[in-house]
């Protein structure tokens, strides 16, 4: 490792210039074209507050690289092999660049991430789950609405 220092904001925008980051619009294409996993990174809090991309696998991002690694044992059933299309996404678009460009030094040489995040997604207009709540008086797992 180099003993030089960089900033954040240089650090991002270096990893972008290796990017082909995706808008909202393509990256749903994709999905719906096949061929392409979504990956949603942003923690449980976020998704119970504003909601999920249908098909999107879950997955937070401090076990990203174990989850996707096709060559890993705890990777998922989704991450069968290093040509596959991966567009990551965190909330607005800034922690999904850098957790792409970690999945590239893995191999996963067509890891990308979403312009915007999840942020985007839903400003697009985009399939959303939303959260709903259970009344007080139910027990058990909460229901779910596409919005």
């Amino acid at each position: 490792m180099s003993g030089e220092r960089v900033g954040i904001d240089d650090l991002l925008e270096r990893v972008r210039s290796g990017l082909d980051r995706v808008d909202a619009r393509t990256a749903y294409e994709e999905y719906r074209a096949g061929g392409t996993l979504l990956v949603d990174t942003r923690y449980a809090a976020l998704r119970e507050r504003d909601g999920l991309v249908p098909g999107a696998l879950v997955v937070e991002r401090n076990e990203l690289e174990w989850r996707l690694d096709p060559l890993g044992s705890h990777r998922a059933p989704q991450a069968t092999g290093h040509d596959l299309r991966v567009v990551v996404f965190c909330n607005e678009g800034y922690a999904s660049s850098l957790a792409a460009e970690s999945l590239r030094r893995l191999g996963l040489h067509r890891a990308t991430d979403l312009i915007g995040g999840f942020q985007a997604w839903k400003a697009a207009g985009l399939p959303v789950l939303i959260p709903t709540r259970s009344a007080p008086h139910r027990r058990g797992p909460s229901r779910r609405r596409l919005a």
